[in-house]
């Protein structure tokens, strides 16, 4: 990954910290996107120290932000001429409905908007770069969830997993219609599901202890195993120019069969657009 620029969302903590470390030791320039400027630059520190690669680096932006968002990019650009692989990671489950600046829920803004608005303002860099990946961590929570349009800010019901898995269908359904509309650029965009990882997330929501616990003994695998097909997705050779798919253990798999439906997900994309204030791909 000598000369590969990477950049990752939610790097400081959990699976986004252990895939930015699993990039750092193949060597790649790695642009983490943290939320805290102190954690992620306690976490960039550890990282360069581990892996012994000096091109590490921190943006700092809440993603509930669309402003942040675009702030993001414009730094980023300012240091940075190319970007070959994009990892769009972080993720929340808030306990109770909040809202951001903009006034949209906050886990569909943070986990499906952020991913949206944040892809569609670098695919000119990743174009340009070419051959380059989108990767997106979604879940197979996904699976049993629909999309609903008269609803999508869970204003009349807000129960936080539900919204989660939502939010998960619109990471695939945004995964492959991102796809089609990159069909012969060389930029590729496959989603995964990184299987049940102990980490904060999944505790805040369930409101156990962090790292996630029962009375006994660990709830799920570690970050470093969680990480394993995001990282393989964002290096492998194997799949080079595979694009479109949903990745389980390093490996496709299908995903659920209203992810497939190309009117939903045209429609999905058609009303992100709206949301994030962008004109269509």
């Amino acid at each position: 990954m000598d000369g590969k620029v990477c950049m990752i969302t939610g790097a400081n903590s959990g699976i986004g910290r252990a895939t930015t470390q699993g990039l750092a030791n193949l060597g790649a320039t790695v642009v983490m996107v943290c939320r805290s400027r102190e954690r992620g630059k306690e976490a960039l520190d550890e990282i360069r120290q581990k892996s012994g690669n000096e091109d590490i680096y921190l943006l700092v932006a809440d993603l509930a932000s669309q402003a942040a968002i675009r702030s993001l990019v414009e730094d980023f650009r300012k240091e940075h001429s190319t970007l070959h692989v994009l990892i769009n990671n972080a993720g929340i489950i808030p306990r109770k409905r909040m809202l951001t600046v903009e006034g949209l829920e906050t886990q569909f803004a943070v986990n499906h908007l952020a991913p949206f608005l944040l892809t569609n303002l670098l695919v000119d860099v990743l174009k340009d770069s070419a051959p380059a990946r989108v990767v997106t961590v979604a879940s197979d929570m996904h699976r049993g969830a629909t999309i609903d349009f008269d609803d999508l800010q869970a204003a009349q019901s807000y129960r936080p997993l539900r919204v989660y898995s939502r939010t998960k269908l619109a990471n695939v359904l945004f995964t492959y219609e991102l796809a089609r509309k990159l069909e012969g650029t060389k930029v590729t965009a496959n989603c995964l599901h990184p299987g049940v990882v102990a980490t904060k997330l999944l505790a805040n929501a369930m409101g156990l202890p962090s790292p996630l616990k029962s009375t006994t003994k660990l709830i799920g695998s570690g970050p470093e195993k969680g990480a394993k097909t995001s990282i393989y997705l964002a290096t492998s050779p194997e799949v080079e120019g595979i694009s479109g798919k949903y990745f389980v253990r390093q490996k496709p798999v299908e995903s659920s069969e209203i992810s497939y439906d190309e009117s939903l997900a045209g429609r999905l994309w058609k009303r992100s657009a709206e949301l994030t204030g962008l004109s269509e791909m």
